[in-house]
């Protein structure tokens, strides 16, 4: 199984004058892919409710398995939209966002103007970069007299990405009153200030996302580098070696040191300047 952080390496930018920190990089990675996490809440007639499902964390091998076999109950029935919305989210979450848009482009010319439909399309093009499109899309879901959580989840997900973490808060925490005891709505909420550097009130947001529903493996590593980031070590060691194997907690907390010890040599750079 390959850890969180290792995936997310590639997305990694050193800090230039001006620029943004690689610690807020790094988050902004963790984000996208935290977004392929949650798999929609739904209501249908006839239809019961998909259970939330977390394919992040599966091995390699597992992950190949669930795909193969979502792409199969995909292509067996294309008007199931849940068939195709967990598939999507199967995608995204091996990092194969545009397949995924692609899907759910199919599945929209059958159900237009479908509010679960629409809302995995708008992850989908946040998990691809396309957030200027999913913020149009995910802005003709919401309805103002009832509005969807999830939906405004995913709307500040996006404008997290855009650099509009005020206004993504302020959206998570309107999520919340309608569903407060949604674990991915915290977890966000606790990234968000963690993509500002305000790694305090990250870990506060964060614990509390694991005494809720639906808390996940991803969200428990997230707080890890939360907490490893604030130079507590141990603590996020512990928490890493409950949910991955020894050699990935090592790769984990090498990575953690790495980027402390490059945002250390740029404060020094800029207390010498």
């Amino acid at each position: 199984m390959e850890s969180q952080i290792e995936q997310q390496k590639s997305a990694i930018l050193f800090v230039s004058k001006g620029a943004q920190t690689t610690m807020v990089a790094t988050l902004r990675a963790i984000f996208v892919a935290g977004i392929a996490s949650v798999v929609l809440s739904a209501c249908a007639i006839n239809q019961s409710k998909p259970s939330a499902t977390d394919y992040s964390n599966l091995s390699q091998m597992d992950a190949q398995s669930n795909l193969a076999q979502l792409a199969a109950r995909f292509e067996a029935n294309r008007r199931d939209k849940y068939a195709a919305i967990n598939f999507a989210a199967a995608l995204r979450s091996a990092g194969q966002a545009k397949q995924a848009v692609s899907v759910l482009e199919i599945t929209l010319s059958t159900f237009k103007d479908d509010p679960d439909v629409d809302i995995a399309y708008a992850k989908a093009l946040t998990a691809d970069g396309r957030f200027e499109q999913a913020l149009n899309v995910i802005n003709n879901t919401i309805r103002p007299e009832n509005p969807n959580w999830n939906a405004l989840s995913v709307k500040g997900a996006i404008l997290d990405q855009m650099g509009q973490n005020t206004q993504a808060r302020a959206l998570y925490n309107q999520a919340m009153v309608l569903a407060p005891n949604e674990a991915s709505l915290e977890a966000n909420l606790g990234l968000s200030y963690a993509m500002t550097s305000e790694l305090e009130q990250a870990e506060i947001h964060l614990k509390r996302a694991l005494t809720k529903s639906g808390a996940t493996s991803r969200i428990r590593q997230n707080l890890a580098l939360v907490i490893g980031l604030q130079g507590r070590f141990d603590e996020a060691r512990a928490i890493y070696s409950a949910e991955l194997p020894p050699d990935q907690v090592e790769t984990n907390m090498a990575y953690i040191r790495g980027l402390l010890t490059q945002q250390n040599r740029w404060d020094s750079i800029q207390e010498a300047g």
